[in-house]
């Protein structure tokens, strides 16, 4: 069994140890709440009793322990009233049991009224009986649970909100490693990357300067030797992925303009490319020009790709309030709704061959990079995409 086996055993053996903790810690609070309820019935059956009793027995009778038993309820809310429901008597709600229940404030006469619903609805009256000047007596005493009863009713709930709130911190440190671990991967595989392109680079711009004292055609050297400097650029931007870039004051309608240009001379004639200013003037931001140009590039790529050669490709530069707002529109197959953010996440990709890390590093040099916003404005299927870049412009 290998490692990574190994590590999600124990993770779904711990997850079920968890469950299965909860589960018992849950089931033995409902059986002591059931048996302190039952015991609260209990208590109030002996006050009937006593209470029974006490109205019965004659008056030169010992009936100091029945108001023993009357007096010893603290807790318990109850209210006793007459056969034909008016309230006779009532304890433990705030209410003084020093006057008749018609003598009560209108305000305490209604609080004692719903309370008695309430009691009503939640437990079973328990009958009193005894003679009265020869006269048969019915009263019925009616509870509702103590308020530590009610309290411990919660005491579930709050524990599985603390669980839950343990298990979200554990979850989101766990995250957080994974996440950190994942970055520390991609920038060391990036600085691979540089590295390894770096070598050949070198026999490149070697060859160019052979082939210029080979008489070569000077154009043909120069295109040669521009994608070269590409290939050193590339190199660079790998090289600069896992730390922090420099940014400098920078105008973003200029950069945007070279990016784009560089991806249009080299693609289908098919695609017709649009470039809007509708600014007018430059737009000053904080930018690293080479991871920013990287960002359109890759922008302006998956446009061309979703086209599929054939469309109409447009960005579109202006200004919003203090922010400086870049937009990138296709003609292509469009994104689903439901796909706008996860289109973000490394490794997604609907195309064939690719690792789907190019629009997550987009968003990483943004948002993390340049503190900006990069998301899907709007899209529709069949009809294009378009993304949106927003920078903070530098206060004038």
């Amino acid at each position: 069994m290998n490692f990574p086996e190994t590590k999600t055993i124990i993770r779904w053996a711990l997850t079920i140890a968890s469950f299965l903790i909860v589960a018992l810690i849950l089931w033995n609070t409902n059986q002591f709440f059931q048996k302190f309820k039952n015991e609260e019935r209990l208590k109030m059956e002996v006050l009937a009793i006593a209470y029974e009793n006490f109205n019965n027995i004659d008056l030169d009778v010992d009936v100091s322990l029945e108001e023993k038993i009357i007096a010893s309820n603290s807790s318990i809310p109850m209210i006793v009233t007459y056969d034909n429901g008016d309230i006779y008597r009532w304890a433990n709600l705030g209410v003084p049991n020093s006057s008749k229940f018609t003598s009560l404030p209108e305000k305490d006469r209604l609080y004692l009224h719903k309370q008695l619903r309430k009691m009503q609805a939640e437990n079973e009256p328990l009958v009193v009986n005894y003679k009265q000047d020869n006269v048969n007596v019915t009263q019925r005493i009616y509870y509702r649970d103590s308020d530590l009863l009610n309290r411990l009713q919660f005491y579930p709930l709050g524990l599985l909100l603390i669980l839950l709130l343990f298990g979200t911190i554990i979850y989101l440190v766990f995250q957080q490693n994974k996440v950190a671990e994942q970055n520390k991967l991609w920038a060391g595989m990036a600085k691979e990357t540089a590295h390894q392109i770096g070598t050949p680079l070198s026999s490149l711009l070697g060859w160019v300067e052979l082939l210029r004292l080979e008489n070569t055609s000077e154009d043909i050297v120069t295109e040669i030797e521009k994608d070269v400097d590409r290939l050193n650029t590339i190199a660079d931007r790998f090289s600069k992925i896992g730390s922090i870039p420099k940014l400098e004051p920078t105008d973003l309608v200029e950069e945007t303009k070279n990016a784009f240009g560089y991806i249009k001379s080299r693609s289908f004639k098919q695609i017709t490319f649009e470039f809007k200013d509708e600014h007018g003037e430059p737009l000053m931001v904080n930018l690293n020009q080479q991871l920013y140009s990287w960002v359109i590039e890759n922008l302006v790529k998956n446009a061309i790709d979703a086209m599929q050669g054939k469309g109409n490709l447009t960005v579109t530069i202006s200004r919003e309030n203090n922010h400086a707002l870049v937009l990138v529109s296709d003609t292509g197959k469009g994104i689903l709704k439901r796909l706008h953010k996860k289109i973000f996440d490394p490794g997604y990709t609907t195309k064939k061959r690719g690792w789907g890390l190019g629009l997550s590093l987009t968003k990483r040099i943004i948002e993390d990079y340049h503190n900006g916003r990069i998301y899907v404005k709007n899209s529709e299927i069949g009809k294009g995409t378009t993304f949106a870049i927003e920078l903070k412009l530098i206060a004038s």
